[in-house]
């Protein structure tokens, strides 16, 4: 029995790993590649570099990404990170828009400070 003991502690160690630190890196390897798959064009993308696009053209190793009007780039289909979805999309755009602030209110105020 004491032969085994230490045994176990390395069997119970390397299943802790396994749990903790492959099954999951291997469940979102199979996700990230799924999304992957699925691209068609139309969809916008966000590349693992952070630039977003819309898909124009698709092929098996690379998709055709429109960045700006009239601007298209080659990527391989490897470099997409994720789709933005509808509602995700609206709120990015909504982020860019400035807010209706009076930003002669506040200088007026900056100043009085000074």
């Amino acid at each position: 029995m004491n032969e085994i003991a230490p045994l176990l502690w390395i069997v119970a160690i390397v299943a802790i790993f396994w749990l903790l630190i492959i099954r999951p890196a291997q469940r979102r390897q199979k996700e990230v590649a799924q999304v992957q798959a699925s691209i068609v064009p139309g969809e916008t993308v966000v590349l693992t570099s952070g630039i977003f696009g819309t898909v124009s053209e698709v092929a098996d190793a690379h998709l055709m990404i429109e960045l700006a009007p009239g601007m298209v780039v080659k990527v391989a289909r490897a470099a997409v990170g994720s789709v933005v979805r509808d509602d995700a999309a609206d709120e990015i755009d909504e982020a860019d828009q400035p807010d209706d602030v009076d930003s002669g209110a506040a200088s007026e105020t900056d100043d009085e400070e000074r």
